[in-house]
C-alpha cells in the first residue's frame, strides 16, 4: 500500500489495524436498479487515491426490501469483501436503517450516503478536507449554500415546497445549520456512533436528531457546499419534510420524563384542591375573600367571549360605564386566553373560564418554573419541583389567587427568562431575539404590570450579577444587547396599536390613584398570610391592604432560613446576586413612606425614586415583593439539591428537615367559598327589556362600584342584553383624566351609595332632583331598578322623591320606567 501524500491533514487511517479509517453507510430500500452503480463509483473513488483513503468498508444497509435490493448488495459484496450487508427483514425507514448502518461501522470517519448518489461521491473530499481543518464532529454537504450546485433541479412545486419544509425544520429545531436533510454528511466515527446509539427516530427526522445531538455536546458541525442532482424515483420530497416535523414532535413528547409528567400531575392536582370549593358548585360558588374582583373578571372574559362573537372591537365597551364605555385594553382582560377561550365561554359561562384559569393558570405557572429550575438550575428533579412549587404557590401568589389571574397565570415568565439566558450566551441572537419579543408580546396580552416588575427583576439580577461577575457580563453584554433590540423590533408592531388605543384612545387614563400608602409594612415579612397554614385573617389584615394583596408574608421561619442559606452559600455569585436581588425588591416594596416598626416614626422609602416615574406611577408598591419570590424558590432550590446529592446522610436529613419545618406554616389551604345572591328575575328573564329603548342604560342602585357589582354579574350572565351605568373599572377622572377604580362619580351616585350606607334619607329639594334628572340624562337611563338588599327602605323612598314617583315592583326588583328620556 502506497503512503499517503503529505497534504498536511490528517487521513483516515485506522490505527494498528484496529479498524478501518472510513466506513461508508447506504441505507437502501427497493433501490435493485441504482444501487450497482452507486456502490462502483463508491468502490472506484475510494481506489484511485488508496493513499489517502487507507482501509476501508462499505456497508448497505437493506430496510426491508421488496425487490432485488439485497441480492444486489450480496452480489457486490461477494465481489469485494470491504462491502458488508446488513439487512432487515421489514422496512423500518431511513433512521432505523441508519442507525444500524453507523453501529455497525468501525472506521475512524463514517460518511453517510443516499443510494441514488445524488450528491456525487468526490464531494467526499470536500468533507473530509473541512472535517480535517475546522476540527469539526461534523461535516455536512449543504445544497442551501451560495457556492454550492444545483446540476438538475426538481419541479418547481416540488423544490419550493422542500425550501418551505427545511426552514420550518431548522426554525423548530436546528436553527443556523440551512440543510438538514441533505444525505451526505461525514462523521468523527466514535461521536457518530455515541449519537446513533442515543438515537430513537426512525424516519427522515433522524438527520435532525442527530445534529441536535451534536450542537447538545457542543462538537462542531460545518456546512461544506457540494454538487447536488435530483435523481428520478427520489423518495424525498416535500411529505418527508412533513414526517421530519411529526417525528420531531413525537420525539419531545417522548423525552419527557415520567417524572417530569407526575410533577406537572402534582402541581394540577394541588391547584384544585386549592379550588375545590368553587368547583363544587360553580352555579352559585364565589371565592369569598375576592371581594368584587370575581364578579368583574368574569364580566371581562364574558364581554371579549361577546366582542369576539359579534366581531366587535375588542379593545372596547359600552356595556359598563355608559355612554361613555370602558377602555379594555387600560383593563387587565387578558385578551391572551380570554379571547381563546372565547367558545368555551360562550358554550359554558364565564364562571367555568374563571374557574379554569385560576386553576390551570397555578399549575401551568408552577410547571413552567420546573421546567426552568430543571433546566438551568438543579440537577435533581426533586429539588426542581421544590423550588417551583414553592415560587407557584408561596403566600404572595396565593394571595392574588384569590382575584387576580393576570398575576397567577405568569408560565410565560420563566420562558422569558429562558430567552434573556440564551442571548446572553451569544449562540443564536437573531432566533433568541425574534421569540424573546414574540413572548414578550404575548405576556401584554396576559398582563403588562406582572411583565413590569419580572422585567425589574431580571434588571436588578443582571446589575448584581455584573458586579460579582464582570467578566461574565462582559461577554453577555454586546449579544444581550443586540438580542434585546431585534426583541424591540418584534415586538412593538404586534403591541403598538393596542397601547396606543391603552393611552391614547377612549376611555384612556394618565394614571391610576391608590391609597395613600400602599406599600409593605417591614413586619409584613416575617408574618403569615391569610391562607397559610399557620396564618389568619384577623392577623394578616393588620398588615396588608387587603386579603388580595398580601404580598410579602413570607414567614419568619422561611426567612430565617433563607438568610441562613445566603450565608453558608455566598461563595456562590448566583446567591449573592440573588440576596441582592431580594433585598433591593424588599425595600422597593415598602412605598414611599415607612413606618418603622414599634414606633411613630415614619421615614422616606427608596420607591420614592420611582413614584413619578412613567408606568411606575401606576404599580401598587408593595407588588415589588413578588420579585422575591422566584429568588427565594432558587435558593430553595439549590440547597435542596446540594442536600440531595450529598453522601452525608445526617446533613441531608438535618438539611431537608429544616427546608420543611421552614415551609409547613406557609403551606396553603383552600380558598373560601360563599354562595353568590341569585340573579333577579327581572334580568334573568328579560322583564327589563319593554323599559330600555335602542341606546339606553340600566341604572341599578347603587350604582355597580369597586364596591359592590353584583349587575355584573347579571349582565355577563345573561348575555348582555343592556348596558349599566356605572361598573368596576379602571377609567378617567376629572381634566387630567386620572385612573380611577369605577365610572366618574355624580351627586346622584354619591347621594345613592351613602343612603346605602347608612340608612338615612336627606332632605330632598327641587336642586336635587333636577340634578339626579340631569344625571340620568347623562347616563341616557331608560330605567332605575332597586334589588333586594341592605337598607332598601330607605333607598326606596329616596328614590320616590327624588323621582317624584312611587316606581313598581316587578321580577323582585323596584323599577322606575323613565319615558321622557327616551
Amino acid at each position: 500500500m502506497s503512503a499517503a501524500p503529505d497534504t498536511g491533514l490528517p487521513g483516515p487511517k485506522a490505527p494498528g489495524g484496529v479498524g478501518p479509517g472510513l466506513s461508508v453507510v447506504v441505507p437502501a430500500y427497493n433501490e435493485e436498479a441504482r444501487l450497482r452503480p452507486t456502490l462502483d463509483a463508491v468502490r472506484a473513488h475510494l481506489l484511485a487515491d488508496p493513499g489517502r483513503w487507507g482501509e476501508w468498508e462499505v456497508i448497505v444497509v437493506d430496510d426491508g426490501s421488496t425487490d432485488g435490493t439485497a441480492r444486489v448488495a450480496r452480489e457486490a459484496a461477494d465481489a469485494d469483501p470491504r462491502i458488508r450487508v446488513v439487512t432487515g427483514t421489514v422496512n423500518r425507514g431511513k433512521g432505523y436503517a441508519l442507525r444500524q448502518g453507523v453501529l455497525a461501522s468501525r472506521g475512524r470517519q463514517v460518511l453517510l450516503s443516499d443510494a441514488d448518489l445524488a450528491t456525487p461521491i468526490d464531494e467526499l473530499d470536500h468533507l473530509h478536507q473541512r472535517l480535517a481543518a475546522e476540527g469539526a464532529g461534523a461535516a455536512i454537504g449543504s445544497r442551501a449554500l451560495p457556492q454550492s450546485r444545483i446540476e438538475v433541479h426538481q419541479r418547481w412545486v416540488r423544490e419550493f415546497l422542500g425550501r418551505m419544509g427545511n426552514r420550518l425544520i431548522r426554525l423548530v429545531a436546528v436553527p443556523g445549520i440551512r440543510d438538514t436533510q441533505c444525505g451526505f454528511k461525514l462523521f468523527d466515527g466514535d461521536r457518530a456512533r455515541a449519537a446513533f446509539a442515543d438515537s430513537r427516530l426512525d424516519g427522515w427526522g433522524i438527520d435532525v436528531e442527530i445534529l441536535r445531538y451534536f450542537r447538545r455536546a457542543g462538537w462542531p458541525v460545518t456546512e461544506v457546499p457540494v454538487r447536488w442532482s435530483h435523481i428520478p424515483g427520489s423518495k424525498v420530497g416535500p411529505p418527508a419534510y412533513a414526517g421530519v416535523l411529526v417525528e420531531l414532535v413525537r420525539l419531545r413528547t417522548r423525552a419527557l420524563r415520567r417524572t417530569d409528567l407526575l410533577v406537572a400531575g402534582l402541581f394540577l392536582l394541588a391547584a384544585f384542591a386549592l379550588y375545590r370549593g368553587l368547583w363544587a358548585d360553580l352555579d352559585r360558588g364565589y371565592l369569598a375573600d375576592s371581594g368584587q374582583d370575581q364578579n368583574q373578571w368574569e364580566w371581562f372574559f364574558a364581554v371579549t367571549a361577546d366582542n369576539v362573537a359579534h366581531l366587535r372591537n375588542p379593545l372596547f365597551t359600552t356595556f359598563q360605564g355608559a355612554p361613555d364605555g370602558v377602555n379594555l385594553m387600560g383593563n387587565t382582560v387578558m385578551l391572551g386566553v380570554s379571547v381563546p377561550l372565547t367558545p368555551l365561554t360562550l358554550l359554558c359561562g364565564p364562571t367555568v373560564t374563571w374557574a379554569l384559569v385560576l386553576t390551570l393558570g397555578l399549575a401551568a405557572t408552577a410547571a413552567s418554573w420546573y421546567w426552568l429550575f430543571a433546566r438551568r438550575l438543579v440537577s435533581h428533579r426533586g429539588a426542581a419541583a421544590l423550588g417551583a412549587a414553592f415560587t407557584a404557590f408561596a403566600p404572595p401568589m396565593i394571595s392574588h389567587g384569590n382575584a387576580h389571574p393576570n398575576f397567577l397565570l405568569l408560565f410565560m415568565i420563566p420562558l422569558i427568562i429562558d430567552r434573556a439566558l440564551r442571548l446572553c450566551e451569544g449562540r443564536d441572537v437573531v432566533r433568541d431575539g425574534v421569540l424573546l419579543g414574540l413572548f414578550a408580546a404575548y405576556q401584554v396580552f396576559l398582563g403588562e404590570e406582572p411583565l413590569l416588575l419580572a422585567a425589574m427583576g431580571m434588571l436588578l439580577f443582571a446589575l448584581a450579577y455584573a458586579l460579582v461577575r464582570r467578566d461574565v457580563a462582559r461577554r453577555a453584554l454586546r449579544p444581550l444587547l443586540s438580542g434585546l433590540g431585534i426583541a424591540l423590533v418584534t415586538c412593538l408592531p404586534i403591541v403598538a396599536f393596542p397601547l396606543g388605543w391603552q393611552f391614547f384612545g377612549p376611555g384612556s387614563y394618565s394614571n391610576v390613584l391608590h391609597a395613600d400608602n400602599t406599600g409593605n409594612g417591614p413586619r409584613a415579612f416575617l408574618e403569615f398570610a391569610g391562607r397559610s397554614l399557620l396564618g389568619s385573617d384577623e392577623r394578616a389584615d393588620l398588615f396588608a391592604m387587603n386579603r388580595t394583596e398580601q404580598n410579602a408574608f413570607f414567614g419568619w421561619p422561611l426567612v430565617s432560613l433563607s438568610v441562613a442559606i445566603v450565608i453558608r452559600l455566598w461563595r456562590q455569585s448566583l446567591v449573592r446576586a440573588l440576596a441582592v436581588t431580594a433585598v433591593a425588591a424588599a425595600l422597593l416594596s415598602l412605598g414611599e413612606r415607612v413606618r418603622l416598626p414599634y414606633t411613630d416614626i415614619v421615614v422616606p422609602g427608596p420607591w420614592r425614586a420611582l413614584a413619578e416615574a412613567p408606568l411606575f406611577e401606576a404599580v401598587i408598591e408593595s407588588r415589588v415583593a413578588l420579585i422575591c419570590v422566584p429568588a427565594l424558590g432558587i435558593l430553595l432550590a439549590l440547597t435542596a439539591d446540594r442536600l440531595l446529592l450529598t453522601g452525608d446522610r445526617p446533613l441531608r436529613a438535618a438539611g431537608l428537615t429544616a427546608i420543611a419545618l421552614a415551609l409547613l406554616p406557609v403551606l396553603p389551604t383552600p380558598y373560601p367559598v360563599r354562595e353568590r345572591p341569585e340573579v333577579p328575575a327581572f334580568i334573568a328573564q328579560d322583564l327589563y327589556r319593554p323599559y330600555l329603548a335602542r341606546g339606553e342604560s340600566l341604572v341599578t342602585v347603587p350604582l355597580p362600584s369597586p364596591a359592590g357589582a353584583d349587575a355584573l354579574h347579571w349582565q355577563s350572565s345573561t348575555g348582555f342584553g343592556f348596558s349599566l351605568a356605572g361598573g368596576y373599572y379602571v377609567g378617567p377622572w376629572g381634566p387630567d383624566r386620572l385612573g380611577i377604580y369605577g365610572a366618574s362619580p355624580t351627586h346622584t351616585s354619591n347621594l345613592l351609595t351613602d343612603v346605602g350606607h347608612t340608612g338615612r334619607i336627606p332632605d330632598i329639594g327641587p336642586a336635587l332632583q333636577e340634578q339626579a334628572r340631569l344625571d340620568l340624562k347623562s347616563w341616557h337611563a331608560g330605567a332605575v331598578i332597586l334589588p333586594p338588599q341592605h337598607n332598601e327602605r330607605a333607598l326606596r323612598t329616596t328614590l320616590t322623591v327624588l323621582l317624584s314617583d312611587p316606581g313598581v315592583r316587578v321580577g323582585g326588583v323596584w323599577v322606575w320606567d323613565l319615558p321622557e328620556s327616551r
